[in-house]
């Protein structure tokens, strides 16, 4: 007779409000005050035009349900900028942030790792083979990694990016890398994905804590 793992209770929609609330009023100063100042700004525009059209009635049930969606859609970008702030600065950073990516995106974090905490992830998707480096100076162990992913996926283009340098940022560093421009097929990123399989893997800590859009694990 085989025992089944019960499944854990889902967690109320409210109780994720609430914890997320309490997260992000730590990272982000005088939290309560910003959203109900975007509520009541909202609103009042709203509620101002139906005045001035007599249409207060109207105008006023549109503008208090305007002003909720407005301002839970404003709380979900502090959230957001709460999450990417409570780790900023970590060692692994942006190996947490690439894990949250959605989309057929494959995320090996720490190929290349150097004594100077300096380090390379790898994201295999459309675009090819994006390698994201992060730390004071990860251009040597860039360029070592680019050599590295070239002899095994020779013809596939390699894409560098590094944290903190330029534009790229924690902040935008997913949002860059859905840009880069798609020259693959998915049956190509498939077999890309099957010859990378023979390169060393890293153990890395990831930093932990609440991650935008929903923390995703790596395919490999």
């Amino acid at each position: 007779m085989s025992l089944k793992t019960p499944t854990p209770p889902k967690q109320r929609w409210y109780v994720q409000v609430k914890e997320t609330y309490s997260f992000a009023s730590k990272e982000i100063s005088f939290l309560a005050l910003r959203l109900l100042g975007m509520f009541a700004v909202v609103f009042a525009v709203i509620f101002g035009i139906g005045i001035a059209l007599d249409q207060k009635l109207f105008l006023g049930f549109l503008g208090f349900t305007t002003s909720l969606l407005i301002t839970v859609f404003y709380f979900g970008k502090i959230a957001e900028k709460a999450a990417y702030s409570s780790i900023s600065g970590q060692v692994g950073a942006a190996a947490s942030v690439l894990n949250a990516i959605r989309g057929a995106w494959f995320v090996t974090p720490a190929v290349g790792v150097d004594k100077n905490q300096n380090m390379v992830h790898r994201v295999v998707g459309r675009p090819g083979i994006i390698l994201v480096g992060e730390g004071s100076r990860p251009g040597v162990l860039l360029a070592e990694q680019r050599k590295a992913h070239a002899r095994f996926a020779q013809g596939v283009p390699i894409h560098e990016l590094t944290v903190g340098e330029g534009e790229v940022t924690i902040f935008n560093l997913q949002k860059t890398v859905k840009k880069i421009s798609k020259s693959l097929r998915p049956a190509e990123v498939t077999e890309v994905r099957k010859r990378l399989e023979a390169l060393p893997k890293t153990a890395l800590p990831i930093p932990k804590g609440p991650m935008p859009q929903g923390r995703k694990m790596s395919r490999r």
